[in-house]
């Protein structure tokens, strides 16, 4: 396991690796209250983190975690989804029942689609040209997932594609770039996952049931969608399964309490993280159990929050010091070497 040390640099703090070892950086504490997502430009070497929907504003920073840039207005700014080519951010705003789109360069907001009264849109993800969404404001099973066809002119916003499924809240959704979409029940006793492909901007029902155990926090998908893996608070490992029947794909100890896991951007890594003392990070192989590498934090990794940059030189991550949920932004250099 790497250690890590507090240094002071020019009055924010940020961590080093022990000596002999890469560096790694943090931001400090983001104006933020809360953490509601965190999305990788790869194209303009940017983060974008939202703080869920008792916050109003999408920060900007850059990859060594420095604040460029905050976004203001955007009610109850949660889940993120960039576009195929990296020029616009559409943000979730559960507390403004809207998904506004955003210019990356500019940061301009070039459009706001109403999602309609009391929707909550939370979760996003995309498929093709297709912008879909968790949303459900309450607890009691009026959890459902919309679609925005950014390619319609204009763009055209649908809710119910979930079909028969039933959620408690809004889902976590999470899909391939081509498909499948992946719809999970976070946080119950006997959580679900629901498998779809996406025909021609329609959701086709597949395998679904409570293979990933109670308690998910945490949903990733490998690049050609073939295989997902699942952070569960039920269980004391990383847990993969096929897409195509839930078939088990093999388990990567993490320790109690997973709650967060990212597949690297080529298929090949998978790193992992737990709401624990001890190691926070662990990076594996796909196909081995043995680490490549674990790190650890002062204070709590938030569930949800690993990112890897696209040439999988960095690694993303946000904690939080209890009992606050105000979050810092942790850059890992190097966390394959």
């Amino acid at each position: 396991m790497r250690s890590w040390r507090r240094a002071a640099v020019g009055g924010v703090a940020a961590l080093a690796f022990a000596v002999g070892a890469p560096a790694a950086h943090a931001s400090g504490a983001l104006p933020l209250t809360d953490f509601g997502g965190l999305v990788v430009d790869n194209v303009h070497k940017r983060l974008f983190v939202t703080g869920g929907e008792s916050n109003n504003t999408v920060v900007v920073t850059d990859f060594s975690g420095s604040v460029k840039k905050t976004i203001t207005n955007q009610f109850g700014a949660s889940g993120m989804v960039l576009s195929a080519d990296s020029s616009t951010l559409y943000v979730a705003l559960a507390s403004g029942d809207a998904i506004s789109a955003l210019d990356t360069v500019t940061f301009a907001e070039k459009a706001r689609y109403a999602t309609g009264s009391q929707t909550c849109p939370t979760h996003l993800t995309r498929t093709d040209r297709y912008v879909w969404f968790g949303y459900g404001c309450d607890n009691v099973w009026n959890g459902r997932i919309g679609k925005l066809d950014t390619g319609a002119t204009p763009p055209a916003l649908a809710l119910d594609q979930q079909g028969d499924a039933r959620f408690q809240k809004a889902p976590f959704v999470t899909a391939a770039p081509a498909g499948p979409l992946l719809a999970g029940q976070l946080e119950l006793s006997q959580s679900s996952v629901h498998v779809y492909t996406v025909d021609a901007g329609a959701l086709r029902p597949g395998p679904s049931g409570g293979v990933a155990g109670s308690n998910l926090t945490d949903v990733s998908l490998t690049p050609d969608g073939t295989t997902f893996f699942t952070a569960a608070g039920s269980r004391d490992q990383v847990d993969g399964f096929a897409t195509a029947d839930l078939s088990r794909r093999g388990g990567y100890p993490t320790g109690t309490y997973p709650n967060a896991v990212a597949v690297s951007p080529d298929g090949r890594y998978l790193a992992t993280g737990v709401h624990t003392t001890g190691d926070d990070i662990t990076v594996f192989k796909l196909g081995t159990t043995s680490p490549v590498d674990s790190f650890s934090f002062s204070g709590t990794l938030t569930q949800r929050s690993l990112a890897w940059s696209a040439d999988g030189r960095k690694l993303f991550a946000v904690t939080h010091t209890e009992p606050s949920s105000a979050p810092t932004l942790r850059v890992v250099n190097y966390p394959l070497s």
